[in-house]
């Protein structure tokens, strides 16, 4: 199949994010990959009032083998619908579903009028903010301020950058369809199960780590590369984003959000674990604009990258 065909496929599944946004629920493979990681969860994190014997080891290995038996269904399913297309259909046929099927693994629009939801709402109130801003993160939103909602929401933003459009489009570039899918179920597992503690009534501290490293791997030089585009979407270098960047507990989220941070020269901090930026002036509703502009040309930048590696390396799509 010709490259220049192939490398249209990540620049499709953005345009069809663009205009449709995301598929219903029933039809969605990160939604099914929820249901399966929350169906999974009991036989996983021991209750949090129950018994705590053997409280690391079990929970470690029965957590670690319900990822990889998960992964391994994603991965085989996708390589099995991307074997299929180019056996059954023809080349633009197949170029056009494959792209249709990596939309999903994509979420863009679906992020940036998340973020604009939550400065909508701050626009009413900082508790209907507090409530919109519930929908991104899973912290406790009822002690934040309207400016510490709305900080929060622009670190989702960058955050999510990297998760929901640099990250998939990365390893399609490397695996195709499988590596864009394996890498949406590592980070929703992450999501789900990479908790420290308890979270409803089940310990996960031992059950989600193995996804909570998982993530770490898969993510770590996509958040890199996220920094990096959001640079070049503003054309200049964030001084200081190493520093800025260790000071997260996560080895990989600080990267984008400091970028994010500097670029918009704003403070950017969750209560009692970091500060981003500390000098940085305080998020405004200006900036909520500017941060959706740069992550957008950072969206469209990975997905011309994208293109550009399948281009060069069309044997990544069988």
């Amino acid at each position: 199949m010709p490259a220049l065909l192939l490398a249209l496929v990540p620049l499709i599944a953005l345009a069809v994010d663009r205009w449709l946004g995301e598929p219903p629920a029933r039809w969605h493979p990160v939604v099914w990959m929820g249901a399966w990681l929350q169906a999974c969860a009991p036989h996983v994190a021991p209750q949090e009032a129950g018994p705590r014997s053997h409280a690391r080891m079990l929970p470690f290995v029965a957590g670690a083998m319900a990822w990889c038996l998960g992964a391994a269904m994603v991965a085989l399913l996708a390589l099995a619908l991307q074997t299929a297309l180019w056996r059954w259909l023809p080349a633009w046929s197949a170029v056009l579903v494959l792209g249709l099927l990596l939309k999903p693994l994509l979420a863009w629009r679906l992020l940036r009028e998340e973020v604009q939801g939550v400065e909508a709402a701050l626009a009413q109130s900082t508790a209907a903010g507090r409530a919109q801003l519930a929908r991104l993160v899973s912290r406790n939103v009822t002690p934040l301020s309207a400016t510490e909602v709305r900080e929060s929401a622009l670190e989702s933003l960058a955050e999510n950058l990297n998760d929901s459009v640099v990250a998939p489009l990365f390893w399609f570039a490397v695996a195709g369809l499988p590596g864009a899918a394996l890498y949406r179920f590592a980070n929703t597992a992450d999501a789900m199960w990479g908790y420290r503690g308890a979270r409803d009534g089940r310990v996960w501290e031992w059950a989600g780590k193995w996804a909570a490293h998982a993530d770490d791997a898969l993510s770590w030089l996509p958040a890199r590369i996220t920094a990096l585009l959001l640079a070049l979407a503003a054309r200049r270098w964030p001084r200081g984003l190493r520093r800025e960047a260790a000071r997260t507990p996560s080895p990989n989220s600080g990267w984008p959000m400091a970028a994010m941070a500097l670029l918009l020269d704003v403070r950017l901090a969750k209560p009692g674990v970091y500060a981003l930026h500390a000098d940085g002036g305080a998020a405004a509703p200006s900036h909520v604009p500017h941060a959706i502009a740069l992550a957008g040309r950072a969206a469209w930048a990975a997905g011309l990258l994208c293109a550009a590696a399948v281009f060069v390396r069309p044997g990544v799509l069988p």
